[in-house]
């Protein structure tokens, strides 16, 4: 069973569970992937510091009707700006509705509060959701129904310039991960859950692919600990720092406890093929990407291989 991290209502006790140390599972050979690699453009000719930017990768997001999720990463289509975050943020149904072709959502243009790192709010539209477009589509292919889990908030104008691309701790992204996952292979993420109350040494976070799932459209991971409510959105890069996807789903089953991320090259070639916003590109960091940022712990970052075998 798989259940949506919208909000923070969903209190799943095992979303804070320490997972410790685990075996390996055999590799697999990586999945079919988008025959067009997806594109990074770095066309905004400036952004804000990394260190001052009020908005960027891992602010907090609020849906007006769905829930707070954490922001991913930064996308531009020519002149616009936005923010990614989960689609499910805007769902008006139950946590256990994770198929985007028949769950209820909220619309494209609703407003979306994005609660800014210098305290401040800011308002922003939900410009493209993959639930919406699904819907509006008719889409039919469960793997997409199941797995597509993207959308776009756009930064109002006279806010962009507080903006910047950089994932905190890690830095990054670097471009799109376009080959897949193995079994075992590093991830790091960064949540930033309202149950955390703001302590920040438990938004980044490291662990390790464990299985593929739709054809590629989803990665199963683990990492200690595992997302919690608020965290849906959370930006996934592997170890080079390219972009894999965005937390999407707590598994319950098969692999219990493990994570479902949402692969952002199967999302961002959706959105552009059907968004109607033109050549959505995914914007890099500023700051350079490192598994090992100064001043976080080896031990907080040492993730698990994957499940147990046997």
């Amino acid at each position: 069973m798989r259940f949506r991290f919208r909000g923070v209502a969903l209190g799943i006790a095992v979303g804070v569970v320490a997972l410790g140390a685990f075996a390996a599972p055999a590799a697999t050979a990586a999945p079919a992937r988008p025959s067009v690699p997806a594109e990074t453009t770095t066309n905004q000719a400036e952004w804000a510091p990394a260190d001052t930017a009020a908005i960027h990768p891992g602010v907090v997001t609020e849906t007006t009707g769905g829930g707070a999720c954490t922001s991913n990463f930064v996308f531009t289509s020519g002149d616009r700006t936005f923010l990614g975050q989960a689609a499910h943020c805007a769902g008006t149904g139950e946590a256990t509705e994770t198929n985007g072709c028949d769950s209820g959502t909220g619309p494209v243009g609703t407003l979306v509060t994005i609660k800014a790192a210098d305290g401040t709010d800011r308002t922003g539209t939900l410009a493209y959701s993959s639930w919406v477009t699904m819907q509006g589509n008719g889409e039919s292919d469960p793997d997409t129904c199941a797995y597509n889990d993207f959308a776009l908030v756009e930064i109002a104008p006279e806010d962009v310039a507080d903006v910047n691309p950089s994932i905190p701790f890690f830095g990054g992204p670097v471009g799109i991960d376009t080959d897949g996952l193995v079994a075992g292979e590093p991830v790091y993420s960064y949540g930033n859950s309202p149950l955390r109350a703001g302590v920040k040494a438990l938004s980044p976070k490291a662990g390790a692919s464990a299985a593929e799932a739709g054809g590629g459209r989803s990665h199963e991971v683990y990492t200690i600990t595992p997302g919690v409510p608020g965290d849906s959105g959370s930006a996934f890069v592997d170890g080079k720092g390219d972009a894999i996807g965005l937390l999407s789903t707590l598994n319950l089953a098969p692999l219990p406890v493990s994570n479902g991320v949402s692969d952002l090259a199967h999302d961002l070639q959706y959105a552009n093929a059907n968004g109607g916003l033109g050549d959505i590109q995914l914007v890099p960091g500023t700051q350079p990407f490192t598994p090992a940022p100064p001043g976080v712990s080896a031990t907080t970052l040492a993730g698990p291989a994957g499940p147990p075998v046997g």
